[in-house]
């Protein structure tokens, strides 16, 4: 006759680095499940720092959330929404500009949302890679991903990504790399005409 096995109960109150350990995953599977690394739907009287990024307020860079808002944190390699009704705040990881010398900072907006967008090098892209193909339609290999969110200055984008790998990095030529779903997602809740600062 089959006994199922028995192994001994631990018990995680008195065993402090299986308690850290349990805790750790959990989190890493909620984070994982999440639309966004730190999506909340919320009073707008609560505030909270969430996943490490740094903490930022829109008050401090708008002086309205009319239309929404969107600051695209260099430094802390992040994208963070408010609906306009400031009930929604989202915070997507992000790849960031390599360099200063191809960061732009500073007061802009979505100007287009384009789905399954074409991607084209930039001028300046094409010089100083000149194998770099002339255009790369929608697919897999597309550089912007699924989503692409035009700003008002010429080559700057919020987009998906085609290596996840990216994410988090300073990887992009000025543009800001969301997952493809995080874009997906941040997509479908912005307009043309949404307010936009980089930091």
């Amino acid at each position: 006759m089959y006994r199922k096995p028995q192994f001994p109960r631990i018990d995680t109150a008195t065993n402090p680095i299986r308690r850290r350990l349990l805790g750790l995953s959990a989190a890493a599977l909620t984070l994982g499940a999440l639309p966004a690394v730190a999506l909340t739907e919320r009073p707008a009287t609560t505030r909270r720092n969430t996943a490490g990024f740094r903490s930022v307020e829109w008050q401090d860079h708008f002086e309205s959330l009319r239309y929404g808002a969107i600051i695209c944190d260099t430094s802390s390699m992040a994208v963070h929404y408010w609906s306009e009704d400031e009930r929604t705040n989202l915070v997507y990881p992000c790849s960031v500009p390599m360099s200063e010398n191809f960061s732009r900072k500073g007061r802009t907006e979505i100007t287009l949302k384009r789905r399954n967008p074409i991607w084209i090098p930039t001028p300046n892209m094409r010089r100083r890679d000149p194998d770099l193909p002339e255009m790369v339609p929608p697919g897999p290999d597309n550089p912007m991903g699924t989503r692409a969110l035009n700003l008002s200055w010429q080559y700057y984008r919020i987009h998906g990504i085609d290596n996840p790998a990216k994410v988090g990095r300073r990887a992009s030529n000025g543009c800001f790399g969301l997952f493809n779903h995080h874009v997906e997602d941040l997509f479908d809740r912005v307009r043309v005409g949404t307010q936009v600062v980089v930091i």
